[in-house]
């Protein structure tokens, strides 16, 4: 009995403690209570050995996820996610894998050069009921990272790095690579999440394994792009922004963009595909090249055919409106021109790959592909900006031989020095050889004696066109020929003849001036 009076006396005194405690915070003011509390807390450190740092989920921007605690995640979820009692499994955004990590409210420990640290997951829980536009910042979480005052440079000099550096290579190992393209600039809107760049899964096949191409052209860009992974330190050594150019260029059919599609499988990279027409101006170009990100690709096809880097519009443009200056008539007041074209210059494009603004970032490549090589003014695709031009040229037999490899597994038959042959005779693009190495029908499936023969009647078919066409060319350049040399014959007995006429005139003149002097000596 005096046991439970005992603890009664004690829960009474603890609640008129509370009560006390409650309305001295009212009439106590915030300063005064702030250092309590201040002073509270110094006293606690002095018996408390161990530090505490935060790691909020969002930061200085306060509707975007904070990077450094998108990083602690998937450093946690890779680490320490074995350790942990409570899991939370979820597909991630960016992501085709499913992702385990340590769930909220629970604690892991890890280890890192001898010292222990301790993370802590909380989940705040709101005071009250907010109705917010954006929903998922409603119940922010927290990473509590608890470690040993002895350790305190250990962690924030080196473990912290550490963390972030291992969780950004979870986060690209486990990411699902991309294929973005640009939207129009009118539908910019960062609150409503309308990006300037908008994206679905790359999920293209193309390897280098399937590529035709020549196998020694193969090795030595894959030997590049190996190297260009692992040069970060050695750009930062020569003062050179961690980029590199590309220029594909060839005939349509040769394989240009499954050459992208092959680069972007090797690296493991995004593709940025830039479509320029949409593009207004130069501020925008640069908008879009801010909005990329690392390890990825920035592609321009068709390059020569995008937009008109030279001006003649714009001087068309001047010509007309000083035209329209020059009348005197009064004029009614008009809406303003309008030029819904792209106003994107070359020394916009220039300033793009190769300007100061092309240091933003790193670990990029850029691409143009183009047909007509050169059409494209030599400063666009000078080195330093296209450090590598690579021609994408028709099919040759080593190329073949990869395509019959890929398409019907075979590597020798009794046709393939026929082709050969062809082949070197006969310009057609891997495309069209591919097409028909492709059985589309049930009686040739599979059958490599029926697509190698349709392959060789589509190249002696191409080779007779490609002759008659040369013959026609010839023709035709022939009779330009004749057509021009009697132009040129009539021109000039047309002169010989005017030149003879004025001779004629000129000798009468003469000899009627030598009449009249006779006359006056007369």
């Amino acid at each position: 009995m005096a046991v439970v009076d005992k603890w009664t006396g004690l829960g009474s005194a603890l609640a008129s403690f509370l009560f006390l405690w409650s309305m001295v915070q009212r009439h106590v003011p915030v300063t005064l209570s702030h250092r309590v509390a201040t002073w509270a807390n110094k006293l606690a450190s002095y018996f408390n050995p161990y530090l505490e740092i935060t790691i909020s989920e969002y930061g200085a921007e306060r509707f975007r996820r904070s990077d450094f605690f998108l990083a602690a995640e998937a450093y946690l979820s890779d680490a320490c996610a074995p350790r942990a009692r409570k899991l939370k499994a979820e597909l991630g955004r960016d992501s085709s894998n499913l992702q385990v990590s340590v769930g909220d409210n629970d604690e892991v420990t890890d280890a890192y050069q001898g010292a222990t640290v301790w993370w802590y997951v909380a989940k705040k829980v709101p005071r009250s009921n907010v109705i917010s536009l954006y929903g998922n910042q409603d119940d922010p979480r927290t990473y509590r990272v608890v470690f040993h005052r002895r350790h305190r440079d250990l962690v924030v000099d080196r473990y912290l790095p550490y963390v972030l550096e291992e969780g950004r290579a979870v986060t690209v190992r486990n990411r699902q690579r991309r294929l973005f393209t640009n939207n129009p600039s009118g539908s910019w809107n960062s609150y409503s999440g309308k990006n300037v760049w908008s994206h679905v899964p790359f999920e293209h096949p193309a390897t280098f394994d399937t590529l035709a191409m020549d196998p020694d052209d193969k090795e030595e860009i894959l030997d590049e792009f190996q190297a260009f992974r692992e040069a970060k330190d050695y750009y930062t050594k020569v003062g050179k922004p961690w980029k590199r150019g590309y220029l594909l260029y060839g005939p349509p059919g040769t394989g240009k963009s499954t050459m992208i599609a092959a680069m972007a499988n090797f690296l493991d990279y995004d593709v940025y595909d830039l479509e320029l027409t949409a593009v207004k101006n130069n501020t925008e170009l640069r908008k879009l090249f801010i909005e990329t990100t690392g390890k990825s690709i920035i592609v321009i096809e068709d390059i020569d055919c995008s937009v008109d880097l030279t001006g003649k519009r714009k001087d068309k443009k001047a010509k007309s409106d000083k035209a329209a200056d020059g009348d005197d008539k009064p004029k009614l007041p008009m809406e303003p021109d309008k030029d819904e074209g792209s106003k994107v210059t070359l020394s916009g494009l220039l300033n793009f790959i190769d300007g100061l603004w092309s240091a933003c970032g790193g670990e990029r490549i850029i691409i143009f592909t183009t047909n007509h090589k050169d059409e494209l003014d030599p400063a666009l695709i000078r080195r330093g900006r296209m450090d590598r031009h690579i021609e994408m040229s028709y099919c040759r037999f080593r190329a073949f031989k990869v395509l019959a490899k890929n398409y019907l597994d075979v590597e020798e038959h009794e046709l393939f020095g026929q082709i050969a042959q062809l082949l070197e005779e006969t310009d057609m693009s891997p495309a069209d050889v591919a097409e028909n190495l492709m059985p589309m029908s049930k009686k040739k499936k599979r059958d490599a004696n029926a697509c190698f023969e349709g392959l060789v009647e589509a190249l002696k078919q191409a080779k007779e066109e490609a002759a008659a066409k040369a013959l026609a060319e010839a023709a035709k350049a022939k009779e330009k020929a004749e057509a021009e040399a009697k132009e040129a014959k009539e021109k000039d007995k047309a002169a010989a003849e005017a030149t003879e006429n004025r001779g004629e005139d000129k000798g009468k003149d003469s000899k009627m001036s030598n009449g009249e002097i006779k006359e006056g000596d007369k």
